[in-house]
């Protein structure tokens, strides 16, 4: 079962790479466009290949290994 990390907002949104940088999940930007890009990363259940993906709260972004829920500020 994939770990589960909460993030909460400071905006309205916040896109997919930066959601990935901030969470630790990659360590850069460069990660963070291989991860994404390779076809390894799901919002909301489904692969997701746009960095640029704006995620709200209630969104979940993941990886095999954890799991991000966005949350309100």
């Amino acid at each position: 079962m994939a770990e589960r990390i909460d993030f909460a907002l400071s905006g309205e949104h916040i896109t997919l790479d930066a959601l990935l940088k901030a969470t630790g999940l990659a360590a850069s930007g460069g990660a963070a466009k291989t991860l994404i890009v390779g076809g390894r990363v799901t919002v909301n259940g489904q692969t997701e290949t746009r960095r640029g993906r704006k995620l709200r709260a209630g969104d979940v972004a993941g990886t095999d290994a954890h799991s991000v829920r966005v949350q309100a500020p």
